[in-house]
């Protein structure tokens, strides 16, 4: 019998941390998965996305991880953030994806930006310039090489610190930062500087396809 999906809602300072969610799935009220979903859809949609282009394979990507969180749920020990641990399994899957094709070399052997002034009230034609310039960052950042633009999804659009970034992609933080600023490099004249803030607008994951993911992933794991 499918698993019926709890309510769609904000999060307060108020609600439960990933780590009581976790606890209270394991515990057996398996619905709940949806609020871990639905917090980090954007996260696991950008970590993919920054190693598959082809979105009807991200969307495949980001179900199979969440199913393969769920069922490994009861490993998560708390020694790093759940959004942390998640992130990895999401590029995990996508890195496995990668290399099963053949589409690309092994980019990940395992042997700060500051905070702009926040924009105030924007007006409609600023919110319409935001999403251009967004666009046009997209198709900047697809034409790194994947080592770079792994890490400047990570850091940059997604916003993990350095430290959060080393983890998920398993190397040094000397080695993100390194990698960082090439990335930098290879879009600062023409976009970077240009874009600013419009950065976290990239990649957005909206709605309509938040919701099939998390219904896919609920129908996918009430079977098991």
């Amino acid at each position: 019998m499918p698993v019926s999906l709890v309510p769609k809602q904000q999060f307060t300072p108020d609600s439960p941390s990933d780590e009581q969610v976790a606890e209270r799935v394991l515990a057996g009220e398996t619905a709940l998965f949806e609020l871990l979903m639905r917090r980090h859809n954007p996260r696991v949609y950008r970590a993919i996305r920054s190693i598959l282009r082809d979105e009807a394979e991200v969307e495949d990507a980001m179900q199979q991880a969440y199913v393969q969180a769920y069922t490994h749920l009861s490993g998560f020990t708390g020694g790093s953030r759940f959004s942390t641990w998640l992130t990895r399994i999401a590029m995990n899957e996508a890195l496995m994806r990668v290399r099963s094709k053949g589409r690309a070399e092994r980019a990940f052997a395992v042997p700060g930006t500051e905070d702009g002034e926040a924009m105030i009230d924007p007006s409609p034609e600023q919110r319409a310039e935001t999403r251009e310039l967004a666009a046009v960052l997209e198709v900047a950042i697809d034409r790194l090489a994947d080592i770079y633009r792994t890490v400047f999804m990570l850091r940059e659009v997604q916003e993990l610190s350095t430290a959060e970034a080393a983890e998920v992609l398993a190397v040094s933080e000397d080695v993100v930062k390194t990698r960082l600023r090439r990335a930098k490099a290879l879009v600062r004249e023409e976009l970077f500087d240009l874009v600013g803030q419009g950065a976290a607008e990239a990649f957005q994951f909206h709605a309509p396809r938040c919701d099939r993911v998390v219904a896919a992933v609920m129908d996918r794991i009430s079977g098991r």
